[in-house]
């Protein structure tokens, strides 16, 4: 027993010294409401943070990076576009 309490330990200090936490999709999901698909592609086009893959069923997001990315949004002045609207730039 001693060495299980000992590793746990161990596993603390990295996630403390790290200073990273690090979130499944489902906390995900409760912080952004956006669907699996959009988020999915808002990571492909590089305007979310990347997922972290744990094992070959498991992910995680950092949620130091996830929190910076909701500030960013918060002040940003860029509308959203709705999906299916043609996007306007200028007259011609």
């Amino acid at each position: 027993m001693g060495n299980t309490r000992e590793a746990k330990h161990r596993d603390n200090e990295s996630t403390v010294n790290s200073g990273k936490t690090l979130i499944n999709r489902r906390t995900l999901l409760t912080m952004i409401p956006l669907s699996d698909r959009t988020i999915y592609n808002l990571e492909k086009r590089g305007e979310f943070p990347r997922r972290i893959v744990l094992t070959s069923r498991n992910v995680a997001w950092d949620l130091a990076e996830v929190e910076h990315w909701i500030e960013e949004r918060k002040q940003s002045d860029t509308k959203a576009i709705r999906p299916g609207m043609p996007l306007i730039l200028g007259s011609r």
